[in-house]
């Protein structure tokens, strides 16, 4: 087991976590994470976003499970802001959600949090206050279990717009971000539907994509200049892609290369081998490609239904690297279940009764844009129960469903049941349903939500209680 203090920055895609001299760190009680902005160009023209900058000047986190989570966050921001750990499972008080689990921070404020890692794997995090989100205040959040055993790369993913949060949120509803109260419905349950779906059958066609976007970003950048990262000749490369995007499922294609997805949300699948994996908001890949002796391999997100892409490019030593449109030659298909029908967790819940069952409505429409969670108020189960949750989406779009606090097995997709997927977020398909199961071993009121972030601020988040 090795620190996380003595990780080469080289070995990480993003260059997330550089490496300081052992000395330094002796003086440093505990990591820093900033709140801060900066500007990147996206295609010729200056955009300031949101970033989260480590102590080193990296955007972003590498830690080792080991050491724990032990940070100081500090928002230098002239406005609130807050840090959710997107995947973690800490007490409650450092969940980072507005309104539910701890305040904002203001701006020059600083907060502390120390608590230990369950586990390692491909994580992320992100603002839960407004739609500071869609700004791209957002970065990895890797955690290593002792030293990496090949080369990683991080690819996150982002859609990006010139239009503020705000401004596409009028667009879509006619209202200002914070109109709904979310309060009222993170104490459970709400939302009722807005259309009549007993006299829509299923062969209805599907809404996607419910906004139009400038760009769309893989490491902060298009693909008229992709991030083009050196890799070794015969080699394997561990591939961390993390869907960032506010509003936009995607397509990993992998150039060709041979690809392994062996973990999703983190943790650790039996080992699936595919051309193209499908990832929706907030889930995480972790898929092991083999490099051949030269090339160049373009690793390409599309964006579901459409032809937009954006990706980086993996290149052997003195590889020339072709210029790669920013839009493919065919739209891609929605995503579905194509891949979660498929998954098997390595780490299967323990067999045992299930204490409470629950079934979550999720309704509304694309018309008057006014999404909720019909469930009972609250969603609640006390500590150690095992809890099913089953989703029926009532409506004509997909939404993933992301729980806090906890990592859930995937256990029924509408085919029977299954020993899929453990994971935090899962893909609820149009007029589809998909059953969660998981031990209630967190205590506090947990957000729970879609993580379609429009979808989200327009009304579909509830919260889920632990009592102990």
């Amino acid at each position: 087991m090795i620190s996380r203090r003595s990780f080469m920055n080289s070995a990480i895609g993003l260059g997330l976590s550089p490496l300081l001299p052992l000395a330094a760190w002796a003086t440093t009680p505990r990591d820093t994470l900033r709140i801060a902005t900066r500007v990147l160009d996206i295609d010729g023209r200056a955009a300031s976003v949101y970033s989260l900058t480590n102590q080193l000047g990296g955007h972003g986190l590498v830690l080792n499970r080991a050491d724990g989570f032990d940070l100081r966050l500090i928002n230098d921001l002239t406005e609130d802001s807050i840090i959710h750990w997107h995947g973690l499972t800490p007490p409650v008080e450092f969940d980072g959600v507005p309104e539910l689990s701890q305040p904002p921070l203001r701006p020059g404020q600083e907060f502390d949090y120390k608590f230990d890692l369950r586990r390692g794997g491909t994580h992320w995090m992100h603002s839960h206050l407004g739609g500071q989100e869609q700004n791209l205040l957002a970065a990895p959040l890797i955690i290593h279990d002792g030293a990496p055993e090949m080369q990683e790369v991080v690819i996150i993913l982002h859609d990006f717009s010139f239009r503020g949060p705000d401004e596409i949120y009028f667009e879509l509803t006619g209202k200002r971000i914070g109109d709904m109260d979310h309060a009222a419905h993170m104490a459970g349950g709400g939302g009722m539907m807005t259309m009549d779906h007993s006299a829509m059958g299923h062969d209805m066609e599907m809404d996607l994509n419910d906004v139009e976007f400038d760009a769309y970003l893989a490491n902060d950048r298009t693909l008229n200049d992709p991030e083009q990262i050196s890799v070794a000749p015969n080699s394997q490369v561990r591939l961390r892609i993390i869907n960032a995007a506010a509003s936009t499922n995607f397509w990993m294609q992998m150039g060709g290369l041979d690809a392994r997805l062996v973990a999703v949300d983190g943790i650790d699948v039996v080992q699936l081998a595919g051309s193209e994996f499908p990832i929706t908001m907030a889930q995480r890949l972790d898929i092991i490609v083999t490099i051949p002796a030269d090339g160049a391999f373009p690793i390409l997100a599309q964006r579901e239904g459409a032809l937009e892409r954006t990706g980086v490019v993996l290149k052997t030593p003195g590889a020339v690297v072709a210029r790669i449109a920013a839009t493919a030659d065919s739209e891609t298909l929605p995503v579905l279940h194509q891949l979660e029908s498929r998954l098997q967790t390595a780490e299967p819940l323990a067999a045992r009764a299930v204490d409470v069952a629950l079934n979550l409505h999720l309704t509304g429409d694309m018309m008057e844009y006014s999404w909720g969670l019909g469930a009972p108020a609250p969603l609640q189960a006390m500590l150690g129960h095992r809890v099913e949750i089953t989703m029926h989406n009532m409506s004509i779009m997909a939404h993933p469903m992301h729980l806090h606090g906890h990592s859930f097995q995937v256990v029924d997709v509408g085919n029977g049941r299954m020993n899929g997927a453990l994971r935090d977020t899962v893909m609820v398909p149009p007029m589809g349903q998909v059953t969660i199961a998981f031990d209630a071993d967190n205590p506090g009121r947990w957000a729970f939500h879609c993580h379609n972030m429009y979808h989200m601020l327009a009304g579909m988040m509830t919260s889920f209680e632990v009592v102990a």
